[in-house]
């Protein structure tokens, strides 16, 4: 009889090659990617994410802008000459030149006092920002992870300054100086302003102290501020990033409110809301004088508002 032969069909996985002869080669196939953290994730959604680009390409122009000026035009903000009066009209058509704008009632030039005054509003909008975000976050920090009469304390402190009308317990401080300058307004905003991020702080604190690895930290005799600053601290920072971002922008329209009422930056100092506030006096027969200095603010705000918006869509799992 003839000899008969047996097949024996092999089944392959995915990713495997069969041979002639039925054997099975196992082929690694393409490696898995890599697990990505928190912050790696948020960076990838960002850069597809059109408000963040938009936001980030305005934030990055007011930057340059605040920090040198004299790259966008050789103009003094200071120089008033009243020949040039302000009810003669803005030249659109001379582009980055000192009458772009018009001039104000001093003859001043509104384009170079645009410029200038980025620099005010936005090193009052940072600063604050980051003022705000360390007291808040130690008194968060403190206030979440030791609990008991620690936190009853803290938490009080913290409602009877949220009580506290913003922009009216601005306008109180501010009151007291003679001689209000930048930092004056960063430390007095500040000293109002920390009780969001303190309760964001706070929360995040109590929910990341139950976890494994702070038991564990603990239970090996990790001592206290190696806890807060090595294992709670950066996976509390992502909420903590995020009410910031948002806040800055908040910062700023506070200085420029500030400063319209009158009770903001000096008189000697370049900012949008001095202008906005000089310019209402020429509003009818010269609205350009208000209407540039504010659509500035609110371009500014709304730049960062955005951007916070874009970071908080990022860093919130709930919201992928």
């Amino acid at each position: 009889m003839p000899d008969k032969t047996v097949e024996k069909k092999v089944e392959a996985l995915p990713g495997d090659t069969v041979s002639t002869a039925g054997v099975v080669v196992t082929d690694s196939g393409p490696a898995p990617d890599k697990a990505r953290s928190l912050w790696s994730d948020a960076w990838h959604d960002l850069r597809r994410n059109p408000l963040f680009v938009i936001s980030a390409v305005l934030i990055l122009f007011l930057l340059l802008m605040a920090i040198w000026p004299g790259l966008f035009t050789s103009a003094s903000p200071r120089d008033a000459d009243l020949a040039k009066h302000y009810l003669g009209k803005p030249n659109w058509g001379h582009v980055f030149a000192a009458d772009w704008f018009g001039y104000d009632v001093q003859g001043r030039s509104i384009y170079a006092r645009v410029v200038y005054g980025a620099r005010a509003s936005i090193t009052v909008g940072v600063g604050v920002t980051i003022a705000v975000t360390i007291l808040g976050t130690v008194i968060g920090m403190i206030a979440g992870y030791f609990g008991g009469w620690t936190d009853t304390l803290l938490s009080r402190l913290t409602d009877i300054f949220l009580g506290i009308p913003f922009l009216l317990g601005a306008l109180v401080v501010l009151n007291s100086f003679d001689n209000r300058t930048v930092w004056v307004v960063i430390m007095a905003l500040a000293f109002l302003g920390w009780t969001q991020i303190a309760r964001v702080a706070r929360g995040a604190v109590i929910t990341i102290k139950q976890s494994d690895y702070v038991v564990a930290a603990k239970a090996l005799g990790a001592s206290t501020s190696r806890i807060l600053f090595r294992h709670i601290l950066p996976n509390a920072l992502a909420p903590i990033i995020v009410v910031a971002t948002i806040a800055l922008g908040g910062y700023i329209a506070a200085e420029a409110t500030l400063s319209f009422l009158g009770v903001g930056l000096g008189d000697s100092a370049i900012s949008w809301g001095g202008d906005v506030a000089r310019g209402r006096e020429q509003l009818r027969i010269a609205p350009h004088t208000l209407i540039i200095p504010s659509v500035m603010v609110s371009i500014t705000v709304l730049s960062f508002l955005m951007f916070g918006d874009a970071v908080r869509n990022a860093l919130d799992p709930k919201l992928r």
